[in-house]
Order: C-alpha cells, then structure tokens, then sequence
C-alpha cells in the first residue's frame, strides 16, 4: 500500500523536528525565563525605576545583595532595571 503524500509530509516535518529539537532548547524553554538581553536587563535603575521596587523581584538574602527575578533569568541587582518593571503597589 502506498503512502499518501500527507502522511509522508507529516513524516517528514516530525523527524526534521526531531533532529533539531537537542539544538532548540532556549533559556526561556529551560528555565521558563526570559534572558537578560531579551529583557534590556541592566544592573542600573532607569528613571528613578529600580529591580527592589518592581513586583517580580525576589530580594536576596541580605539587603542590597543580588536577588532574583519571577520573569528573567539569572542574579539580578535590586538597582537593575528591564523593560518588564512593573512598581509595587
């Protein structure tokens, strides 16, 4: 029985996805992060605007020290700033 030119195109896509699948593990696949650059992470405030006052922040474990973040990945710095800031209310 031959196989139609559908089930042989969905092979097809299937396997090609599956030889680029060990490649196409991003950071945010990974982690569920996003990455710093993805973010325009910076270890500065911008605007008065500052990691320690935004919603995602988690503090470190003394004050002042690198914490981390609900949405980027990696330390970050309670004076840092990205794009995703969003001021505790």
């Amino acid at each position: 029985m031959k196989a139609s030119r559908r089930v042989m195109l969905k092979k097809a896509a299937l396997a090609a996805g599956l030889a680029v699948a060990p490649w196409a593990g991003s950071a945010l696949a990974q982690s569920g992060k996003a990455a710093k650059k993805d973010m325009h992470y910076q270890d500065k405030p911008k605007d008065g605007q500052q990691c320690a006052t935004c919603i995602q922040f988690i503090p470190g474990a003394k004050p002042g020290a690198s914490g981390e973040c609900q949405i980027v990945e990696g330390p970050i710095s309670p004076n840092g700033w990205c794009i995703e800031y969003i001021k505790k209310t």
